[in-house]
Order: structure tokens, then sequence, then C-alpha cells
């Protein structure tokens, strides 16, 4: 529903959940695209969100160890809960079975669910006038709060939302979401300094 409100047509949005399998990923994208800005910057919020599992994959080409015939069929399923279930697998065989189970059914439920949603999203017409149009964000928050674990992880949170908001009235839509992914490089670089200086503080004092 939230594409079908941003602008895509049933065909695009059906694509899109086709090739981009990240539900991060895609309501950035359709989100960037929603408040007015180009393709290629929302691409770009689009791929920068989807980096985390180009790590998974590194992880996972060791454990699985799948033909390379098969590789690029399987990298589409790389995502949190496929590397979850693989990573908890005592075997490769069970690895290799989780892996599969549940980016399928994964992978199909989420494509069905795409179509009930966009052909939804056309029957009630203006989804702006129903407030649908916050769905994206609200979605992506309630599937960002339950990793924010530990006070870094949430320090950083918090600073990519104020660099987020504050940057919406002078930046071109979709820019300050990639403007927003320093706060990552920044919070850790503050933690190091931080550090450093206790670690000379505490030679001083010896």
């Amino acid at each position: 529903m939230t594409s079908a409100g941003s602008g895509l047509t049933l065909l695009q949005t059906c694509v899109l959940s086709l090739l981009v399998f990240t539900g991060a990923s895609q309501f950035a994208l359709v989100g960037a695209l929603a408040a007015g800005g180009g393709p290629f910057t929302a691409a770009a919020g689009a791929f920068f969100l989807g980096v985390r599992n180009a790590f998974y994959g590194l992880r996972l080409s060791q454990l699985l160890a799948l033909p390379r015939a098969v590789r690029p069929f399987a990298a589409q399923w790389v995502i949190d809960e496929t590397a979850a279930v693989a990573l908890a697998q005592p075997t490769r065989r069970s690895a290799r079975i989780g892996f599969l189970v549940t980016g399928l059914s994964l992978y199909v439920l989420w494509n069905l669910t795409t179509l009930l949603g966009a052909l939804g999203a056309e029957a009630i017409g203006d989804t702006d006038a129903w407030g649908l149009d916050a769905a994206g964000p609200a979605v992506f928050l309630a599937l960002l709060a339950p990793m924010l674990r530990t006070g870094t992880e949430r320090t950083v949170a918090g600073l990519a939302v104020l660099l987020g908001l504050g940057l919406l009235p002078v930046l071109p839509a979709g820019v300050p979401v990639l403007v927003a992914a320093l706060a990552a490089p920044v919070v850790l670089w503050a933690q190091g300094r931080r550090s450093a200086a206790r670690g000379d503080m505490r030679e001083e004092k010896r």
C-alpha cells in the first residue's frame, strides 16, 4: 500500500518486491520517492541500507558452500532472517535446509502480501486520504526498535534521526537519509576518542 500511495503502479510495486527482497531498503526507496526524491537518490539510500546483507553473504558462503551455479540465486535470499536461521544450525546440511525453507517461505509470503496490499491500495483509491503515507516510516521504526539493544546502537539511531529530520527542510528529498548514514562512523569515532583519552589518563595516573 505504501508504494502504491507513492505513485508506483501495481506492476512496479510487484517487480520492486521481487527484485529488492529486503524490507528496510524497500521502505527507504518508497519513502524517498513519496517525498519527491529522484530515483537515483532513493536507490542510493536503499543500497546503503542493504549493504549489511553483503556481510551476511560472506559468512554464509563459507557455511553453506553452495555450488557456483546456485550462488547467484541464493544471494537473493540473503537477509536477516535466513542468515539467523542458517547460522543457528549445528551442521552444514541443516544450515542449507534452514536457509532454503526460510528463504522460500518468506519470499513467497512477502511477494504475495505485496500483491494483495497493492491491489487493496488500488481499491481504496487515494491512500493519502487514509493516512497510509505514514505506514512506511511506522513499519520501518517498528522493525528497527527491537534491534537497538546497546547504548551505542541507540546513540547512532538518535543521531541519525536528528540528522535526517534536521536536514529535511534544506536538502532534496532522499539526501537526508544518505547523510544520516554518517551517524554510525561519527559515533564510533567519538567513542574511540573517548577510550583513547581514558587510556591516556590512566597512564598519567601511573
